[in-house]
């Protein structure tokens, strides 16, 4: 399905893509502690939500 240059490409390529992502997070983590403050409230009321809808989904079928 795949060549073996294909899939060495996307090794490579997922390789360096971890890396500079890792890299740029690293580089602005104070930017994310200054700006992006209570995010995580955002993230658990959203889970609890889609919770919320599977649980009503579920209990009225």
């Amino acid at each position: 399905m795949f060549t073996p240059g294909q899939i060495k490409f996307s090794i490579f390529f997922v390789i360096v893509f971890l890396i500079a992502m890792v890299y740029v997070y690293r580089k602005d983590i104070q930017l994310h502690k200054t700006y992006y403050k209570g995010s995580l409230w955002v993230l658990i009321g959203f889970i609890a939500f889609i919770g919320l809808l599977f649980v009503l989904k579920t209990t009225l079928k």
